[in-house]
């Protein structure tokens, strides 16, 4: 099955060119100019998919290329429809977007900022593209959200965790459905102390960039709040692959517990080798010692295997959740490719739907009517229980997941377990809440390109 869909995407454009600016199209369809970016004309609409394609985290990557194919393949009323049988919205009806039958066009960030700007600005300038959709690093979603609001674009963010995206970054023409660094501490520090007790000292590795900075202080905050003391934070490079040198002064630092702010392929090195160095195994302060992830996604923990195991950390969604749209959405994603969905599959699928059914509500491709269609929608059916798009940030507040690593996972999938559902009243916060900009934080204005 990933064979066919690697032949199928691989005729697709990637659209990768050099230069971190864009210049604002005109486009000319009948002989008039479009009333925005990219006014679709004809009988088609093109969305542009921007993921990483190679780099640390290439895995999410193709993930949530997948997802996105199958959304598409549901807007244009192929397959069983998936979550378009749940979404609590019905104003979608398998017949593309407006009666537009929808395409699509990729492109590979590399997890670099600039060369996800530099593929977003291809799509939107030679593919004509009216919405981008996709990442999984924040620092690209924070660069290629402020090109789209510079070009007239909607961006529809993939996996990215940082406070910032709906934080100081914040922008009117992009959206997030994937939860915050904000949330995570949140929800796992309840469950940290109930496991691990108030009297910790912890010791943290960061990935250098936005969403490592803002999960770091989300997770230092939480925990400091239970009576932990924060004994270190070490900055490591994104991609770095051997984390050997900042490990081995974990070892002699008086710490009993070693929090991982890395992701992907990184999470994978950073925890196989702080197991393969023995930390799991010492007692520190009279207490056994623990490690922490605080985001996890599936295809992480089937990369680290059997080092997870009752490893504490967080999730936006988990496949094995039992509600209707959850249900849907891995049926018809495990029909097609053989696996369950990672959460970063389905925050993109999720997304690719949201924009589809904003644009089915307002009547129009316009960003600026597709942005008030979306600024405080409320739905549900889409697997994470009622869902709102908050209208003062742009962020979606819904119920959030504590996960730990298996003790007996039965297949290579189910090797996390869900420790708890924590109620979305727990993880919410003001728009102005300083760890998000505070009150000088604003979305601006929307830009239709016009």
């Amino acid at each position: 099955m990933t064979n066919s869909y690697l032949t199928r995407r691989g005729v697709l454009k990637t659209g990768a060119v050099a230069g971190a600016g864009v210049a604002l199209p005109t486009i000319f369809t009948a002989g008039r100019a479009s009333a925005f970016t990219n006014e679709p004309m004809g009988g088609t609409v093109k969305l542009g998919f921007n993921v990483p394609q190679t780099g640390p985290y290439a895995e999410e990557g193709l993930d949530e290329l997948r997802a996105q194919e199958l959304a598409v393949e549901h807007l244009n009323g192929m397959g069983d429809g998936g979550m378009l049988n749940t979404f609590s919205s019905k104003a979608l009806d398998g017949t593309g977007i407006l009666g537009k039958k929808v395409e699509f066009v990729t492109g590979d960030t590399q997890t670099k900022s600039d060369a996800a700007r530099a593929s977003a600005k291809s799509m939107i300038e030679k593919d004509g593209v009216v919405m981008i959709n996709g990442g999984s690093s924040s620092g690209v979603a924070v660069a290629v959200q402020g090109l789209c609001q510079e070009a007239g674009i909607i961006f529809m963010a993939g996996l990215t965790h940082s406070n910032d995206t709906t934080g100081k970054d914040r922008k009117r023409n992009g959206f997030r459905h994937f939860f915050n660094a904000y949330m995570s501490g949140a929800a796992l520090a309840p469950v940290l102390e109930k496991a691990y007790g108030n009297d910790r000292r912890a010791y943290h590795l960061t990935a250098d960039y936005t969403w490592g900075y803002t999960q770091q202080e989300s997770i230092q905050a939480s925990t400091e709040a239970l009576g932990w003391e924060t004994a270190n934070n070490v900055l490591t490079p994104v991609g770095a692959g051997d984390f050997s040198s900042y490990i081995a002064p974990v070892l002699n630092a008086g710490v009993d517990v070693l929090v991982l702010n890395h992701y992907g392929g990184d999470m994978v090195n950073s925890l196989t080798q702080a197991v393969q160095f023995g930390l799991r195994d010492k007692q520190v302060n009279g207490k056994n010692f623990e490690i922490v992830v605080p985001l996890y996604s599936e295809l992480m923990a089937e990369g680290a295997g059997a080092n997870i195991k009752g490893v504490y950390g967080s999730m936006n969604w988990n496949w094995q959740l039992q509600d209707e749209g959850t249900k849907a959405f891995v049926k018809s994603f495990g029909e097609k490719y053989g696996r369950p969905p990672s959460n970063s599959a389905h925050t993109c699928y999720v997304q690719v739907l949201l924009y589809a059914d904003a644009v089915a509500r307002a009547g129009s491709f316009n960003p600026c009517a597709v942005v008030e269609a979306l600024e405080g929608f409320e739905f549900d059916g889409m697997g994470n229980g009622p869902t709102t798009y908050r209208a003062e940030d742009h962020q979606c507040f819904k119920d959030v997941l504590v996960m730990k690593g298996a003790e007996n996972p039965t297949t290579q999938f189910d090797v996390l377990e869900v420790v708890e559902v924590t109620p979305r009243a727990q993880v919410e916060y003001a728009p102005e809440h300083p760890m998000f900009g505070g009150a000088e934080a604003t979305l601006g204005e929307c830009n239709s390109g016009a």
